[in-house]
């Protein structure tokens, strides 16, 4: 991991005019908005027909950015990148972005799927062990009954072949849909819809991840009040400890450092920024 690689000290540019500004953490383009923004900015994306990907960043996948160089330019060419974990929007509230709210993947979902419902917008669930997308497209549409379900796919976790990958773009394609959830884990999946983006139709490309299990119910998700507090990791760490000690214990430690080092100036990035500075 490269942790002296330069990140300029300045916010980093918006995609558009009207997009939010972005605030800098580590090089990563957090955008300064809330759940409603969010689901405001994708329902104009449809209406317009223009075509972006969606990636739901936490603090994981901030340092991931800093072990690779490829997947930060991945997060830099997304239409939008929200703040998954309280400690982006606090540390994006830190730097002057005082209207930012958590856009957490699950609560994403739901509220554009239920902005769908007025819309008629369809949806393409892919990702998911197996069976999984089955079960959260079961839930999702006992939820919303009028719910527009084009498709599933859960892709086998190996590297697929380019027969196998031209087929699923075909199936997405034919199947209309407007939206398309992509859960096979960051950053697998950011780089799945950067690379696909091209190649479909849908106009929105939304990377859920862990969402998929909690939506279907396969995983539980961490009290109310431990999301709020930012303590959602730890709740994650002691259902899956072998899987997520690296992830939590190193990386978590290694972000608040880096972080640090920012601030004081010690390593290229936004100190405090507002609106105005952004634009």
């Amino acid at each position: 991991m490269n942790l002296d690689s330069a990140i300029p000290d300045a916010a980093i540019p918006k995609t558009s005019a009207s997009a939010p500004p972005r605030a800098n953490i580590l090089g990563v383009p957090i955008d300064a908005i809330d759940l409603p923004t969010a689901v405001n900015s994708i329902d104009g994306w449809i209406t317009r027909r223009e075509r972006h990907y969606v990636c739901v960043c936490n603090v994981h996948t901030v340092m991931e950015c800093q072990r690779d160089e490829a997947i930060r330019q991945v997060y830099n060419q997304a239409g939008m990148v929200t703040p998954d974990g309280m400690p982006l929007v606090w540390v994006s509230r830190l730097m002057g972005f005082g209207g930012v709210g958590r856009v957490y993947g699950p609560d994403l979902t739901l509220a554009t799927l239920a902005r769908s419902l007025e819309r008629g917008w369809s949806h393409f669930f892919y990702g998911g062990a197996p069976g999984v997308a089955e079960k959260l497209a079961a839930r999702m549409t006992a939820r919303f009954p009028e719910l527009k379900i084009a498709g599933l796919i859960s892709p086998p976790f190996r590297p697929l072949t380019a027969q196998e990958d031209d087929a699923d773009v075909r199936r997405i394609n034919e199947s209309g849909a407007d939206i398309v959830w992509v859960g096979i884990g960051a950053p697998r999946q950011e780089q799945w819809m950067a690379s696909h983006r091209a190649r479909l139709d849908a106009a929105v490309l939304i990377g859920i991840g862990a969402a998929f299990d909690f939506l279907s119910d396969t995983k539980r998700q961490a009290p109310r009040w431990m999301m709020r507090s930012g303590l959602e990791w730890l709740f994650r760490f002691a259902c899956e400890p072998r899987r997520l000690w690296r992830r939590y214990l190193v990386y978590n430690s290694m972000f608040v450092w880096l972080m640090l080092m920012q601030f004081m100036g010690l390593r290229g990035g936004a100190r405090a920024r507002t609106q105005a500075d952004a634009e």
